[in-house]
């Protein structure tokens, strides 16, 4: 809420790195933040403003405390990637295998909805209307951007896409999602029933997230841009 933004730095599969999540403050310092987390992958916050991340490599879902200390949330969780929690409080856990995990505040967890299995990650994103929106590239020359409802009906939002990667929903309830495959990488609007509109030409994005005032951050493997500016559909220009 405060503007600050949390980076996860997940390296190979297995490696540990120094830093797990590195924290960005507004004004733009950056600091070490946590550490001990193998392939810390995705982050999302609660209600209460916990931060919460997930890793690929041993299946769990991580709480971070208020001394910064680590306690976990849920094991077991298969390729655990992308994460979102719904308005009632309910985490769901996107598993590379296939399955899309819903955890209760009791810690119950319970298989969602069962998608195509992904070659790199299941990113999540909860829309408005709390519907949860997902990528999961496959090697599929077209892949798809899935919308779960509530009651875990499952309908193709795109098949437009050669690399969907991460996604999320502005303040008016707009999805955004990052496409990888070269020839067409960057940002672009999804409207459901309408063609996509390239936002941001940039190769190799993997990450998106908006600010408490509308400005956006979009992430590559090793580079991460924030741009304040209200995005417009981007034309080629000639010259």
């Amino acid at each position: 809420s405060a503007g600050t933004l949390y980076l996860t730095c997940s390296g190979r599969r297995g490696q540990q790195v120094p830093v797990s999540v590195v924290r960005v403050r507004a004004g733009g310092v950056q600091e070490p933040y946590l550490s001990g987390i193998v392939n810390a992958t995705s982050m999302a916050f609660d209600a209460h403003g916990t931060l919460h991340v997930s890793s690929r490599f041993d299946g769990t879902v991580y709480r971070v405390k208020p001394d910064d200390t680590l306690e976990v949330v849920a094991s077991e969780l298969g390729v655990a990637c992308g994460i979102a929690f719904g308005s009632d409080g309910t985490l769901f856990v996107g598993d590379r295998s296939g399955t899309i995990f819903r955890i209760g505040q009791t810690g119950r967890v319970v298989p969602f909805v069962t998608l195509p299995p992904s070659v790199v990650a299941f990113h999540l994103a909860i829309g408005r209307d709390d519907d949860l929106f997902v990528t999961a590239p496959t090697l599929d020359p077209c892949d798809r951007v899935y919308r779960v409802s509530r009651l875990g009906d499952v309908r193709v939002v795109s098949t437009e896409f050669g690399r969907p990667q991460g996604l999320a929903c502005d303040a008016a309830g707009n999805l955004y999602v990052s496409e990888a495959v070269a020839g067409g990488a960057g940002l672009y609007l999804v409207r459901e029933g309408r063609p996509r509109e390239l936002m941001m030409a940039a190769s190799a994005l993997i990450g998106v997230a908006f600010d408490p005032r509308g400005g956006l951050v979009v992430a590559s493997s090793d580079t991460v841009y924030r741009l304040d500016v209200p995005l417009r559909p981007w034309v080629a220009r000639g010259g």
